[in-house]
């Protein structure tokens, strides 16, 4: 692969991200999630899965403690989780999704499904689980990290 085919590839992806991520931040809006950046959707996949400690949740988004805590302190503000005893360390606290929160959870898996619903169409059902396989294949181990 040329330098110049490798960056239309580069930049084929980067556009089909952004442009998926602000489809499912539009959807969740549209559900009617307001107070939230797409930022905060990395944050949810995380909580979803049993909630999470501060230090859990940073290492999750890739980014400081303090960047966390703040993150936290807005998503149990606007009432998207809360603040729970951890059940294994006395010292911890455990953010969990509120109903709230799951709800808007739920709406977004909904966006993600109708915003890829017109590339089902375009590539058919075998291209499309190609496709899937195929980011599969390439695609880093780990959470999906926000970009600030």
């Amino acid at each position: 692969m040329q330098n110049s085919e490798a960056m239309g590839l580069s930049a084929a992806l980067l556009a089909v991200a952004a442009e998926l991520t602000q489809r499912i931040h539009d959807g969740v809006v549209a559900r009617g999630f307001e107070g939230l950046r797409p930022a905060h959707g990395f944050a949810f996949a995380r909580l979803s899965a049993g909630g999470a400690t501060v230090t859990e949740l940073a290492a999750h988004l890739g980014v400081t403690k303090q960047a966390a805590s703040q993150l936290v302190d807005e998503i149990v503000r606007k009432g998207y989780a809360e603040r729970r005893p951890h059940p294994g360390d006395a010292r911890a606290r455990l953010i969990v999704l509120t109903e709230q929160g799951r709800a808007c959870t739920r709406a977004a898996e909904e966006a993600a499904a109708e915003a890829v619903r017109p590339w089902a169409e375009l590539l058919g059902e075998p291209g499309i689980r190609s496709l899937q396989r195929q980011l599969g294949q390439i695609a880093p181990a780990g959470p999906v990290k926000p970009a600030w």
